[in-house]
């Protein structure tokens, strides 16, 4: 990462440009409500969140008549995306199947996006639900959803996680087991091969992992964390690491497999730290953010390719979105546009295939409120977040972008059991057209409230950034 840490790197509306804060300020919760507009934003979130600023001439991203395709709210036949909104909020942010049957867990995706798996319902009186897994092919030409029932129903808090090769893995509890077991079609019905199970009370999916061949699972306790190989293994489930300490999290680090973050708090309590785990070498332990010594440091994403990390982190003061980039000696820094007021923001795709091009890379986000939730999109080079309309049915937090930029949004509704809504990444407005600045002042990367340029650091590994200058409350 780098030697320092920067507040407000960049500054910015999610629907109006406006001037940076002066050298030295930070705006409070109450200002930064205010920095959008009036006319923007209430308690429930954005009012017209789909629309783009007249200077960039963008006409909003209900421009296709698709089905499912975001439009902005607001609209004639926008009544059931608020609607559908609304049910997920109430939900705790999942959204409803084509039968308003809540979904018990998350839509989980291969890394290169071809496949997806989620747990459904069949229709039925709430209550009296039969959960059953389901597989989306989505590398195809269309979408489409194969179900995967057993003679039993599932309990709602089983996991599944699909595989490259079209096989779907799913995670039972069993009494005081964890069971496991992949499942793929086979004509009209669906084989099963179990795979083992391990003496576990609580255990917890982890991301695919980028070969497509495996995946881990963790298992925390107070004083270690246990992470286990649960599929791609040659025996059955086999514990491969135990990490001091309370794990949590999960983010890939590369293509191969190999590097695997996880957010660690000490046994006896402390902050939490993103710790690197490799594989590789015998499940060696090394820290990977260390932005303050009493701050949590959290990894969200990583992008292989371009090295770009999100991270969440309270070292400015409070918890804060923040981005660096992975072995280079550019600062964290927690950009303003990414703390709008009244909503929460989480990263959960990120463009791949910008090699060394970390600042260009689209992030595409969730973002909740209180009416519910919608997308956002945005670049580490750019001051703005962009804001869209979900489709109805969309998963909150499910999505993938392909290399040329277009964000991939799988959905389910009433009259599409299985789509893909595809948004194209807008292009930022220049710094200069928006501020009056010229336009080689600043670029998206230098901090809104610093009073000069950073000095230029020794690349130092992540683990031992220190913070540039104290971090002080909003």
């Amino acid at each position: 990462m780098t030697a320092c840490v920067i507040e407000g790197g960049s500054a910015g509306a999610a629907t109006t440009a406006e001037p940076e804060a002066e050298p030295g300020t930070e705006p409070g919760p109450k200002e930064s409500g205010a920095e959008y507009g009036a006319d923007s934003w209430s308690e429930s979130g954005p009012e017209e969140y789909g629309r783009e600023p007249e200077a960039e001439g963008s006409g909003g991203p209900g421009e296709s008549a698709a089905a499912g395709t975001p439009r902005p709210p607001g609209s004639a036949t926008d009544a059931g995306d608020r609607a559908a909104s609304a049910a997920s909020a109430a939900s705790g942010g999942r959204a409803a199947s084509a039968h308003d049957a809540p979904l018990p867990g998350g839509f989980t995706l291969t890394s290169d996006g071809s496949y997806a798996a989620r747990l459904t319902a069949a229709p039925g009186p709430p209550g009296e639900r039969n959960w059953y897994p389901e597989r989306w092919t989505l590398d195809g030409p269309e979408p489409y959803a194969v179900p995967l029932p057993l003679d039993q129903p599932e309990e709602p808090d089983a996991q599944v996680a699909p595989l490259a090769d079209g096989r779907v893995l799913i995670g039972r509890r069993v009494a005081d087991r964890q069971m496991f077991s992949l499942l793929y079609p086979t004509g009209p019905g669906t084989g099963e091969l179990p795979l083992g199970a391990v003496a576990c009370t609580e255990m917890t999916l982890l991301p695919p992992s980028p070969d497509g061949r495996c995946v881990y699972a963790l298992s925390a306790g107070e004083h270690q964390s246990s992470l286990w190989l649960v599929a791609g293994g040659v025996l059955g489930p086999e514990e491969v690491a135990r990490i001091p300490g309370r794990c949590s999290g999960g983010v890939w680090l590369d293509r191969a497999g190999r590097l695997l973050a996880l957010d660690r708090q000490q046994p006896g309590g402390g902050p939490v730290k993103a710790v690197a785990v490799d594989l590789g070498r015998g499940a060696e332990v090394t820290p990977l953010l260390q932005i303050a010594p009493d701050s949590d440091d959290r990894l969200l994403l990583a992008d292989p390719d371009s090295g770009l990390l999100l991270l969440r982190s309270d070292a400015p003061g409070r918890d804060r979105l923040g981005w660096g980039v992975l072995g280079s000696c550019l600062p964290v820094r927690f950009p303003e546009c990414l703390r709008p007021a009244g909503v929460a923001v989480t990263p959960f795709a990120v463009q791949p295939g910008q090699m060394l091009m970390p600042e260009s890379c689209a992030v595409a986000l969730r973002i909740d409120g209180a009416g519910g939730s919608w997308v956002g999109v945005w670049r580490p080079a750019g001051r703005r977040l962009h804001q869209f309309a979900a489709p109805l049915g969309w998963a909150p937090g499910a999505g993938y972008w392909s290399r040329d930029g277009v964000l991939r949004l799988p959905y389910a509704n009433g009259a599409t059991s299985c789509g893909v809504a595809m948004l194209d990444a807008p292009p930022d407005v220049e710094p200069s057209s928006v501020s009056g600045r010229p336009s080689g002042a600043e670029g998206g990367t230098q901090p809104s409230a610093a009073v000069a340029a950073p000095p230029v650091c020794k690349p130092v590994p992540l683990g031992r950034a220190p913070l540039h200058r104290a971090a002080r409350s909003d």
